[in-house]
């Protein structure tokens, strides 16, 4: 039996990994490397090379849309100043999902899913709950997960630390690095 098709929105390769091996089992994967939040524009070449090496060393299809960072700044415009977790990243979130589902309806894509939630720094129930409404509004049943359960980050990290993946120590926004470097 033919395993249905389904557009898999990459945040970068480590978080990819595990997230790959599991919706291999059921799905016809092919990537989605769609992230304009992330600055600066060197970031975001070494995570989608990253991402390029792995998708290719796990056959697996990757399509990348154009990078537009200005688009992102200006749909988050006003929310600069949210807290790491809050209104900014709900507002990315929607901005990466809801492109994913209108390129997997445009693709002719059944289903789509995201590995943002094998991240212990993201609110699964949050995601899931935005790509819900990305998928109602384009059509395409959104695949609901909490990928970091059952040990799916430590398998993460196992997995591209093994394959030698680049692995970044920020989510990619440019209002986040501050944060992250208090909680150092």
């Amino acid at each position: 039996m033919k395993k249905p098709r389904m557009l898999l929105h990459i945040c970068c390769a480590p978080c990819a990994t595990h997230v790959i091996n599991v919706l291999a089992r059921e799905y016809t994967v092919t990537g989605c490397f769609y992230n304009p939040n992330i600055h600066p524009p060197k970031e975001y070449a070494l995570r989608l090379a990253s991402a390029e090496r792995h998708c290719r060393e796990s056959s697996l299809p990757l399509i990348v849309p154009e990078f537009r960072p200005r688009d992102w700044f200006s749909f988050v415009k006003g929310l600069e100043s949210e807290p790491e977790g809050g209104a900014r990243c709900a507002r990315c979130f929607q901005m990466r999902l809801d492109e994913t589902a209108r390129a997997a309806a445009a693709l002719g894509f059944s289903r789509f899913a995201t590995t943002l939630t094998v991240s212990p720094h993201k609110n699964a129930a949050l995601i899931n709950r935005i790509g819900e409404e990305s998928g109602a509004r384009h059509g395409v049943q959104f695949h609901e997960a909490d990928f970091k359960k059952g040990d799916g980050y430590g398998e993460s990290c196992r997995i591209s630390r093994a394959c030698g993946l680049y692995r970044q120590n920020y989510c990619g926004c440019i209002f986040s690095v501050p944060a992250r470097r208090a909680n150092r």
